[in-house]
Order: C-alpha cells, then sequence, then structure tokens
C-alpha cells in the first residue's frame, strides 16, 4: 500500500483531553446511542473572549452575533446569552430561532434578525425590540406595515448590501464584482432608491447601520467593501440618515486540518487520481470537482480549505489591518476614525472546537474490488455529520472498544488501513466521505469512530430520520476535576454547578 494519504484534524484542549477519555465517550454511546453529539458549552465562550480580544486591538466597539444557524444547541445559545450583553448577541434567521433564543436568555435587544422573513418572524422581531437586517427594499415596506398597523415602536434596522462592484483593467477602465453575485441584499447600485425608502419609512424604521455578506474567503474582497460601506454611511448623513454600525457578517473560517502538508499531498494526489496517474483516492473515482480532459485536469476543486493559517479571529484581526483600497488605511482605523461600531456575525468560527460527533462501528468488511480496502458501516448516515456537504475533509479519530492493547492481534492492528465509510441508509448514495480514509488500524464492530470540530454546520444542519433512523441526541460536557461530567443539551444552564444547584 502507498503512503497513507492523512487529513488528522487539528484538535485543541480542552476538546483534546475529551477525546482522550475514551471510555466516558463508549459510555455516552452505550447509554444515549449511535449517532451522538457532544459539546463543550464553555468553548464557544472562549471562542467569543477571542473575537473580543481582537477588538480591543483596534480600540473598536461593537456586537458579536451567533449565527444560530450553525448549530441547533440550546446549551451554546444559553453559555453566550450569559455573556456580556454589550458584547454579545445572536443572528436568527427563522421565527423558531428567534423563539429559541429568546427562550435561551437573549433578550431582544441583543438579537438580531437576518435572511428571508415571513410576516411572523417580522412581527415577533419588531414586538421584542431586535434589530432587523433588511434584506430588500419589499421587506422594508411589509416592515414599515407592520409597525403602522399594530402600533408597535420604532424598529431598528441595518441596511444589507451587494452587488459591490472594483475598479478593473487599465486606469480603472470598467469593473467587476467582489464575489459571486448573491441573492440577498440591495445591490450598491440601488442603494439610492433604498434611501428614499428609509426616508418615507422614518416613522417606523431608525437605520442604525449598514452590512454585507460576502460569499468569499478574500481578504481585499471584504476589505474593499467595508470601505464602500464606510463611504456610502457618509451619503447617508448627507440625506440626514444616521447609521453608526458596519455588520460585515461571517466567513472567517475555521482551520479543519492540523497539517498544511498533509492538505497539500491529499489535493496534490487528487489531481493525479484524477488524471489516472495513481490509484482513485474516491468511491468510484468521484473528483470533488475535477475532471480529466485530454489528459489535462479541468474543473475547480469544490472543498473547503482544510489547512488555515488564519482563520477566526485571526482572520478578523488581518481584514481590520489590511490598507485599503481607496482611502488608504486600514479597515479598523476607517471604523475607529469615523466612530463606527463593528458588527460581525460567526457561525463556523465561533463553535470551533466546540464539539464531536460520535458513531458505533456496526460492520468491516473488505470492498471486494479495491485491494487493502474495506467497506465500514456506522450508526450514523450523511445527515448525520454532513462534512461531505460542506466540502469539509478530515479525518475522524478511531476510539477502540476497551484496552487498545486487546486490539494487537486483530487484522490490520499493525499498520494504517484505507476504509470507506458509509451509513445506515439502504442508499448507495449514502456515504459519509466519498473519500478513502486511512484509520491507524482496521476498526471492528462496537468500536466508535469520532468526527471531531464539527459543531459549526455539520451536526445537525442536514440531519433527518430517513428510513426512521434514530437522529442524533446531544448532550453538553464540562471537565469536573480529573473526569468528565454531562447532561443532556436541553437541561443546560450555564449557572447550574455539578450536583444541579444554581449558582
Amino acid at each position: 500500500m502507498d503512503v497513507p494519504l492523512y487529513l488528522r484534524p487539528r484538535v485543541e484542549p480542552p476538546l483534546a483531553s475529551l477525546l482522550g477519555a475514551a471510555p466516558f465517550l463508549h459510555s455516552l454511546v452505550d447509554a444515549l446511542g449511535s449517532p451522538l453529539n457532544v459539546l463543550l458549552p464553555e468553548t464557544v465562550a472562549e471562542n467569543a473572549a477571542r473575537f473580543r480580544a481582537v477588538y480591543r486591538r483596534h480600540r473598536l466597539t461593537g456586537r458579536i452575533y451567533f449565527a444560530h444557524k450553525a448549530n441547533r444547541s440550546s446549551a451554546l445559545v444559553r453559555r453566550l446569552a450569559a455573556e456580556d450583553p454589550t458584547a454579545v448577541g445572536i443572528d436568527v434567521a427563522s421565527l423558531e430561532e428567534l423563539r429559541h433564543a429568546l427562550g435561551c436568555g437573549f433578550t431582544g435587544d441583543r438579537v438580531m434578525a437576518t435572511g428571508p422573513k415571513d410576516a411572523e418572524f417580522l412581527w415577533l422581531a419588531a414586538r421584542v425590540g431586535a434589530t432587523v437586517n433588511l434584506d430588500s427594499p419589499g421587506e422594508l415596506d411589509r416592515l414599515a406595515g407592520l409597525v403602522r398597523g399594530y402600533g408597535l415602536g420604532r424598529v431598528r434596522v441595518l441596511a444589507r448590501l451587494s452587488g459591490f462592484e472594483s475598479a478593473d483593467g487599465k486606469n480603472g477602465a470598467g469593473t467587476r464584482l467582489l464575489s459571486r453575485r448573491s441573492r440577498f441584499g440591495t445591490p450598491v447600485r440601488d442603494a439610492d432608491a433604498l434611501w428614499a425608502a428609509l426616508e418615507r419609512h422614518a416613522d417606523a424604521v431608525e437605520l442604525v447601520g449598514l452590512a454585507y455578506h460576502l460569499d468569499t474567503t478574500g481578504l481585499e474582497e471584504k476589505a474593499r467593501a467595508l470601505e464602500q460601506c464606510v463611504l456610502l454611511m457618509d451619503a447617508c448623513r448627507r440625506r440626514g440618515l444616521v447609521p453608526r454600525a458596519v455588520d460585515i457578517g461571517g466567513g472567517f473560517g475555521v482551520g479543519y486540518v492540523a497539517d498544511a502538508g498533509e492538505w497539500q499531498r491529499w489535493t496534490t494526489a487528487l489531481s493525479e487520481a484524477v488524471l489516472g496517474g495513481r490509484p482513485p483516492l474516491t468511491w468510484r473515482g468521484h473528483g470533488y470537482g475535477l475532471r480529466n480532459e485530454g489528459g489535462t485536469v479541468r474543473g475547480t476543486m469544490a472543498l473547503y480549505p482544510g489547512h488555515r493559517p488564519h482563520a477566526g479571529p485571526g482572520y478578523l484581526d488581518e481584514l481590520l489591518s489590511l490598507p485599503a483600497p481607496v482611502l488608504g488605511r486600514e479597515p479598523g482605523t476607517l471604523l475607529l476614525e469615523h466612530l463606527h461600531d463593528l458588527h460581525i456575525e460567526p457561525g463556523r468560527s465561533l463553535v470551533d472546537q466546540c464539539g464531536l460527533s460520535l458513531a458505533r462501528v456496526l460492520d468491516v468488511r473488505s470492498t471486494g474490488e479495491e485491494p487493502d480496502a474495506h467497506l465500514v458501516r456506522l450508526g450514523m448516515n450523511a445527515g448525520d455529520v454532513s462534512l461531505e456537504e460542506h466540502g469539509v475533509l478530515m479525518d475522524p479519530v478511531l476510539l477502540p472498544r476497551g484496552d487498545a492493547r486487546e486490539d494487537d492481534g486483530r487484522e490490520g492492528a499493525g499498520g494504517p488501513v484505507g476504509v470507506h465509510l458509509v451509513g445506515n441508509l439502504c442508499l448507495e448514495a449514502d456515504l459519509i466521505t466519498r473519500r478513502l480514509v486511512f484509520l491507524p488500524r482496521l476498526p471492528r464492530a462496537g468500536d466508535v469512530l469520532a468526527f471531531v470540530n464539527t459543531a459549526g454546520y455539520a451536526m445537525d444542519f442536514h440531519a433527518h430520520q430517513a428510513q426512521r433512523q434514530p437522529s442524533a441526541r446531544t448532550v453538553a460536557v464540562e471537565r469536573e476535576g480529573d473526569s468528565w461530567r454531562w447532561c443532556p443539551d436541553e437541561d443546560y444552564w450555564p449557572i447550574t454547578h455539578p450536583g444541579g444547584t444554581p449558582a
């Protein structure tokens, strides 16, 4: 067998300590079933503190709004609700997310309502005093109608913009979009019509800021958009509007793979496999967007960048420090000089290292086609850990059943082995990952695989109960001396001490 192409996950404390408590994790799966989601609520508060440190470094004010859609957990939302109300809020994208946030302890003034909104969502957001991130002039009209029709107080709103353009070509001739065209937000070219609508509805809404969310990881594009927002806020002031904040959305990213070399070797090997220069690395030769056209690799690799040297708070720090192209000053400096608040909406990056998903090994057998490759069937399906859906590739961690020394004599125990991870649905397409995964030894029935760092979009975003298979339960865990204690996600409260007594 060739040298195994590992994509070992990045694991930091306390998640690393939790993985070291294999008997505890096995006991949870034994009691609560497979699949099982395990969360570390304290880590989300630590991540918020890291973002706040970047704010302090740049002497900025504003709020971190957790993008609730990244995870359905009550424990994570309740833990963030206990943070400084001036620093941490929540971004909700549906009526039920809004109801959940309020029930977990967030007051309306700490809530931002984003995404497509029906009348019920708009009414409740306005009723509780949430800030509404307007998606279009039509949504503004509907909100204003509800405010007047039901005698609600004036609602704080942000105007979400899209379609930012940049000079392109020689001497600035021509323009290009900064990122892929979005179906959300009002195009910048239509800004004057939006300002006029805000003036028309001034009795019902108060413009408190401008917002954007670019579908790109490019720092330069985001810096250009931020600079354009600062310029547009000056234009708003000339019309008598008084916006005070710039909301730059999320997209700060997570580094999933620990070693940059492993990521580079795997992506290079994928191109070689697509060309036929080495055995396939994926189920039935799937190319993740790459294809062989006459001996040349074509297409674009549709994968999340597994190794990222700058992600989360580090990415925000870099963005705020990047010289802006027109005004020539760093975005952080621009915001500070104009006395603007900075709002962000991290989802994936705020729950980085906050949890893992466990699956029991049900069956192991040879593929019958590829030498040294095996099928490993798990007690979960692709909806329970939707890494593949988001283009995230990383190895699970093998947690053998019982004492690892008992495994020394079994097949594959002496070295790495390539396996295909398949789910529990009666569907050919139910693959946990299309990639051939290398494990340090061949698992056996009863072992557990831990997919780490799944709290952001992978844990429950696509979960379902197809074929009446059980969906994952979720538990919250906390360190208690040299051991761990757990409770159901819905029973976690940040004020509860071991033994169930309040603080």
